[in-house]
Parts: C-alpha cells; sequence; structure tokens
C-alpha cells in the first residue's frame, strides 16, 4: 500500500506546541501535543525554552519520517507573534526568547517615542497601540541600547515563526504576517518597513522580506520536501475564511485573546481606536486587516475558576453548560449593567450556573464593543467565531442576540493557524483542488430567543 502524501505543520501556542500530518483532502490523520517548562532569562524572568523547541522541532520530524504510511511533502510553521530569535553567525541563538510580557523599560521607551514624532504619530503610521515588549520591534531596539555586544554580533533577528522555518532551511528570511503584527516596525501608510529601521541599523540584522507563500528547498535529512516560511498564527488562521468566503465577514477568533478580524475594513485607524487596543494585522497577501482585541479567554479562566471555588463546583462543566434564556432575563432585572465580572459579589448568585451566565453576559457586553470598533463603516454580513468559546452555547446564543442584522455562526474547524499554515502552500504540496468543507458552520439566530 503507497504511502499517504502529507504536509507537516508545527503549530506553536504561548501554551501548547502541536504537530499535525494532514493529508491531501486537509483530515488530521496525524497529531502530537507538547508543552515544555519555562526556563528564566538573564533578569530571572519565565521565558521560553528555546532550545527545547528546537529539538522537539527535529525530534518529531524525525519521528514523522519513519513512519512508513505517510509521505512527507512539506512542512509549515504558525507560531505566536511578538517574538524575535536573535541568531549568531552560527545559526544559534544568542540569547534567551524574551517573553512579550515583560516589562518595558521606560527610560528606553521615553528616548524611542521622542526621537520618532511621540506615541500617536508612530502608532497611526504603524498601526501598533503602544504596548511595550509585545510591540516587537522595540524587543530589537532594546538589544541595540541594552545589549550592545549582542546587537553587534547578531547576524539575523527572526520572528518566531520564520526561526522555525530557519532551523530546517538554514535560509533566513522575514515575512509580512509576523511583521505587521502590531510590531511598530511597518508603515502602513507608505508599504515599507518605518524610517526608524533604517535610522537605527535594523535593516542590516533583518533579512530579505519573503512572500508568505513561498517555499525552499530543506537542508534537514528526509525525503525531498519543500519548506514553508512560517506565518504569524492569527493571521494563519484567518487563511481559511479568506479561501472560502468572499462575501464581507469578521471573524471573531478565540483563545486567550479574543481577536475580532476584518479583512473588509479599509478605513485608517484612529487614535482612539488605538488607545482602545484597535490595530492593524498583515494578511498573507500583503493587505492589512483592521482588528480588535480583547484578553477575554484569559479573564474566562480565572473567573471561572473563582465561581468554581466560591460554589464547591467543577470548571469542566461550565465548558458545556446550556444557555438558558429565563436566566438571562432575570439577571437583566437584577444585576447592575457595564460591570466587569470581577467587581461582583459571588455571594450575590443563587448557584454558579447563574454565575457562570452573568460572566458570559460581562464579557459579550466587551465583546460587543470591540467588535463594534472594526465593524462600523463596513458591509458585514457573517460574523464567524473560531476557538474555544465557538463551541459555549452560551457565548455564542449571546452574541447572535447582539447582532441580530448580521448571521452569527460558529465555525468548526481542525485547527485553523495549522490549517492557514498549510493552505498557504497548497499548490506545491497537494495535487487535488482545495475542498469547500473544510470550516464546518452551525448558524445561530437572534430569532431563535426572546429578545432582551
Amino acid at each position: 500500500m503507497s504511502a499517504t502524501p502529507v504536509i507537516a505543520i508545527f503549530d506553536v501556542g504561548k501554551t501548547n506546541k502541536k504537530l499535525f500530518l494532514f493529508d491531501e483532502n486537509y483530515q488530521i490523520v496525524f497529531e502530537k501535543s507538547a508543552r515544555f517548562t519555562e526556563t528564566v532569562d538573564e533578569d530571572g524572568f519565565a521565558c521560553e525554552n528555546i532550545e527545547s523547541l528546537r529539538l522537539s522541532v527535529f525530534d518529531s520530524l524525525s519521528e514523522v519520517f519513519r513512519m512508513k504510511e505517510y509521505k512527507v511533502k512539506a512542512v509549515n510553521f504558525s507560531a505566536y507573534g511578538a517574538s524575535f530569535v536573535y541568531v549568531g553567525e552560527d545559526g544559534r541563538p544568542l540569547t534567551p526568547l524574551y517573553n512579550y510580557l515583560k516589562e518595558y523599560p521606560e527610560e528606553l521607551s521615553r528616548q524611542f517615542y521622542d526621537e520618532y514624532g511621540g506615541k500617536d504619530k508612530l502608532s497611526l503610521c504603524t498601526a501598533s497601540p503602544v504596548l511595550g515588549s509585545l510591540n516587537s520591534g522595540l524587543q530589537l531596539y532594546r538589544i541595540k541600547y541594552q545589549k550592545p555586544e549582542v546587537f553587534a554580533s547578531m547576524a539575523h533577528a527572526l520572528h518566531l515563526p520564520q526561526y522555525l522555518s530557519f532551523l530546517l532551511t538554514g535560509q533566513p528570511f522575514s515575512e509580512l504576517t509576523s511583521i505587521g503584527c502590531h510590531t511598530h516596525m511597518w508603515d502602513f501608510t507608505a508599504n515599507r518597513y518605518h524610517e526608524w529601521i533604517q535610522r537605527q541599523g535594523m535593516s542590516l540584522k533583518l533579512p530579505p522580506i519573503i512572500s508568505s507563500g513561498k517555499v525552499m528547498q530543506a537542508l534537514f535529512p528526509g525525503d525531498s520536501y519543500k519548506v514553508g516560511v512560517g506565518l504569524h498564527d492569527s493571521s494563519a488562521a484567518l487563511i481559511p475564511y479568506l479561501v472560502n468566503f468572499h462575501e464581507p465577514f469578521i471573524l471573531i477568533s478565540t483563545g486567550t485573546w479574543c481577536i475580532s478580524l476584518n479583512p473588509f475594513n479599509h478605513l485608517p485607524l484612529t487614535i482612539d481606536e488605538l488607545k482602545n487596543d484597535c490595530l492593524c494585522y498583515m494578511q498573507y497577501q500583503g493587505k492589512p486587516v483592521k482588528a480588535s482585541r480583547l484578553f477575554s479567554g484569559y479573564e474566562h479562566e480565572q473567573q471561572t475558576k473563582r465561581i468554581a471555588a466560591h460554589f464547591n463546583g467543577n470548571v469542566i462543566k461550565y465548558r458545556s453548560m446550556a444557555f438558558d434564556i429565563e436566566i438571562i432575563l432575570d439577571l437583566y432585572k437584577r444585576q447592575p449593567k457595564n460591570l466587569r465580572f470581577e467587581e461582583r459579589q459571588l455571594s450575590d448568585f443563587r448557584n454558579d450556573t447563574e454565575a457562570y451566565h452573568q460572566l458570559i453576559v460581562d464579557l459579550i457586553d466587551q465583546q460587543i464593543i470591540s467588535t463594534q470598533m472594526v465593524l462600523k463603516g463596513t458591509m458585514v454580513k457573517r460574523i464567524f467565531v473560531d476557538g474555544g468559546f465557538s463551541k459555549n452555547s452560551i457565548y455564542m446564543h449571546l452574541l447572535s442576540m447582539a447582532f441580530p442584522a448580521i448571521e452569527v455562526f460558529s465555525a468548526s474547524m481542525a485547527q485553523a493557524s495549522a490549517v492557514g499554515a498549510a493552505l498557504v502552500i497548497h499548490k506545491d504540496w497537494n495535487r487535488k483542488a482545495i475542498p469547500n468543507d473544510i470550516i464546518q458552520l452551525k448558524y445561530y439566530s437572534a430569532n431563535q430567543n426572546n429578545a432582551i
């Protein structure tokens, strides 16, 4: 029996690192998951164990190459953004993979913004809110001024997805979905690097920009296979929707962050939007995607633990809790509106079912504001929700009620970011046409519920 042609996708999240093998119908035929114990940088701040990640890529690939039932035609990567790997001439990392949550030095921040026209001007130009270390360009700036010896010996600054590709090809490249992800590096008005990149000598450390859909030959031993350049995971997750749907839509990608992505909003960002965590991502074709972000997944995780502890419950049961319109109507009468759930007293609720419904009400109230920021001025007809909240009945019903004039769907897909990374190099590994059933949709209608 002949081996099944597959593509291997490494999907590297902040917490979970996964490897998927997709067949030519985009069905997962093999997967494995790993979690690595964090290490610390020279300041004692927790960070990714880059050596464990590097070895895991090599070990996992060696494992799948030994599987006689599969023929690996290509490899690609999707990984979280805002993280640089600085490599020397020998291709080895010169520093830890610094955590984007690490506090940014105030003095250095002031120096940077003072030199380049202030926070508002730079944010508008680069479509990036002021986010400290989450602006990965500022991480590179920090290296130059705080670790000049590292900067001097640095051959390449590679965003994490491109570093993973570099491991297999030895070829350093930059790529637009990583550059365009709240980095402060890309001038969205001129469609090129911002002037500070040139002035600070950063362009000498940044490899040439390559198209998201380009592939290279692998150096790592194995059968002849192609290697993609890697993508930023949020941008990769949008690709299956752009391939399958052409009418204007918004994708709410839910996980630790809930990100509303509108590829059909071409209005310039405003200062108010930037201050409310709006930004532009870059899609794989090099076009900006207006987006707004909430830290809702993290908040949900923290508050469900709080509910479970108070009511002696189990957080697992909340994941599949049924939507109850009567509870919602009662809560709207009894509970004050426009509060964050963390401000509410759990003693005000009769049981954990009530409390959990209120948590989702409060999260949806924030979601409405966030999504409206990228919705206005566009002819969006559909909202797709993928990720964790797409499986949450209460969340989905309330969202459909919040946007009664728009069709709201939960989207079920085997790993959107990984599928996107496979689709972007489809022609280089797959002999078949792209299937039209990659995304499974479930419609939620506001008319099914009583209006509030």
